[in-house]
């Protein structure tokens, strides 16, 4: 493989190893944190909704970065430099801000935290679809899947390990030092010029008028209310049922972690080897499978297995459905288009926070985990609409 292809590949990863990082605390660690100041599951639910909000209306940030040359610097590299920095300012200053008696003065540093995460995220995608051919589609999703649960692994026992036995103040301080780590590869990319083709051009948005297109995003909000409403619940449900440590929940998103690696791997290979029909409906069977399981977790000792097949589901859905979402793209609004269908997920993720923590406090965490794997179902009668044949050029798809 060429070393700029590996420099290439590393910078991808480690800008979404920087993202793991941040779930590594806001899907293991928040809803401790917060319970631990005398707060609700509930307020944990709508903390993560309003936080997640500008993962929802990032269109805007992407259609800004397709039309806009910022500084004549280029559309993705300085957005990206700017979200990172951003997302540093923000850990730096979030020990200060008590959430217990600033609760709402906490959600909006959240807020511009992950407007500055959705900034970089966006921009990230966009240079990905710029520069990916087809063929790697796949893979470029496995390394940014596999790069976000690496930092989830790499970091989850060490933020466990320090919550429990220095303070939250280290945990956020790490976290803000880790997010550096892609700068200097992002400082030496270089940029190429947009192709004319590639000039953007709202005739393209007509797109999401496809039923293929809009099917694939109904599919993306069912595949992520499931797996974020769950992820959430994780750690809470070990808790209260076997009375884990703040260490251990970091070791158990560790082993989640690692199961997301291998499910981003698996989705890549999924996608490159059975197709993408196929790919989809495994990813159904094994996110049922995953999220059920934990339902009827009898004990700690069987809860590390549970949680690495729900971190494998969780990491095939997500490579399976962005994959897809590559595929679906249409170049003149790479960013845009891609950011509308991540928008889907990411309202879903919203949507599924909250229900998971109403869920919890009202009936409890093992039916809520039952019913959430049960919305699988809704997922199976969209398969033949995602993969509908279509004469546009705008959707390719493999049967």
């Amino acid at each position: 493989m060429p070393k700029k292809k590996i420099v290439r590949y590393i910078m991808f990863g480690l800008l979404y190893f920087s993202q793991g990082t941040i779930l590594s605390y806001f899907t293991a660690l928040n809803a401790l944190y917060f319970l631990s100041r005398g707060l609700s599951m509930t307020d944990v639910g709508i903390f993560a909704t309003i936080a997640l909000i500008p993962f929802v209306i990032k269109i805007f940030l992407g259609m800004l970065s397709d039309r806009v040359n910022l500084f004549g610097l280029g559309h993705r590299k300085p957005y990206i430099l700017l979200g990172l920095m951003i997302q540093v300012t923000c850990l730096v200053a979030a020990p200060f801000i008590d959430p217990a008696r600033y609760y709402f003065g906490f959600v909006a540093l959240a807020f511009v935290l992950q407007m500055g995460m959705a900034l970089y995220d966006t921009c990230t995608d966009g240079l990905a679809l710029d520069t990916t051919p087809s063929d790697e589609q796949g893979t470029i999703q496995g390394i940014m899947v596999g790069g976000r649960a690496l930092g989830v692994v790499v970091t989850a026992s060490v933020v466990g390990l320090l919550a429990q036995n220095v303070s939250w103040q280290a945990v956020f301080w790490l976290l803000a030092a880790i997010t550096l780590l892609p700068i200097p590869l992002v400082l030496m990319m270089r940029e190429a010029a947009r192709p004319v083709e590639r000039t953007f051009d709202w005739a393209a948005f007509a797109a999401f008028r496809q039923p293929p297109v809009i099917g694939l995003a109904v599919l993306g909000f069912v595949f992520f209310i499931i797996i974020a409403g769950a992820n959430q619940l994780v750690n809470p449900f070990l808790d209260s049922q076997f009375g884990i440590s703040l260490s251990t929940a970091g070791f158990v998103t560790t082993i989640w972690g690692i199961g997301v690696v291998l499910g981003g791997v698996t989705g890549g290979r999924l996608i490159d080897h059975i197709g993408k029909r196929k790919a989809v409906q495994f990813s159904i069977a094994i996110a049922f499978a995953g999220v059920f399981l934990l339902a009827i977790t009898p004990d700690i000792f069987m809860a590390w297995g549970m949680v690495a097949l729900f971190g494998i589901a969780y990491g095939t859905y997500q490579t399976v459905y962005f994959a897809l979402a590559m595929n679906y793209t249409d170049q003149r609004i790479a960013a845009s288009m891609f950011s509308i269908l991540m928008a889907a997920t990411n309202i879903a993720q919203g949507a599924g926070m909250a229900i998971s923590g109403v869920l919890a406090d009202g009936i409890g965490f093992r039916w809520t985990f039952v019913v959430l794997s049960c919305l699988n179902f809704f997922a199976i009668p969209l398969i033949s609409i995602v993969f509908r044949k279509t004469d546009s050029e705008l959707v390719t798809v493999e049967n």
